[in-house]
């Protein structure tokens, strides 16, 4: 990497400045997103264990079960939502 030298670096616009670094902060968005998204995931998988534990189970406590599969149902749809996000603000080429 080479320094500009800084009588180039002050005399940069605030316009200038910020136009030089948004595809670093659209890379850091779209990695904040994806990092939510590995989240869901984990828990999505943690909770479908869960529920197949439960279900096995002798005795099934189902508003507990029916909980649970509501939060997936939710999770899988804010998944859903993130997807359709990225896909909008970061459409591929």
């Amino acid at each position: 990497m080479k320094l500009k030298p800084f009588a180039e670096l002050i005399a940069l616009s605030k316009e200038k400045l910020a136009e030089s670094l948004a595809p670093i902060r659209a890379r850091k968005v779209k990695s904040q997103a994806e990092l939510e998204m590995a989240k869901l995931d984990d828990e999505l998988i943690r909770l479908e264990a869960d529920i197949q534990e439960q279900c096995a189970k002798e005795d099934i406590n189902f508003p507990s079960l029916l909980d649970k599969l509501d939060k997936v149902a939710l999770l899988e749809r804010r998944k859903a939502q993130y997807e359709a996000v990225l896909g909008d603000l970061f459409p591929k080429k």
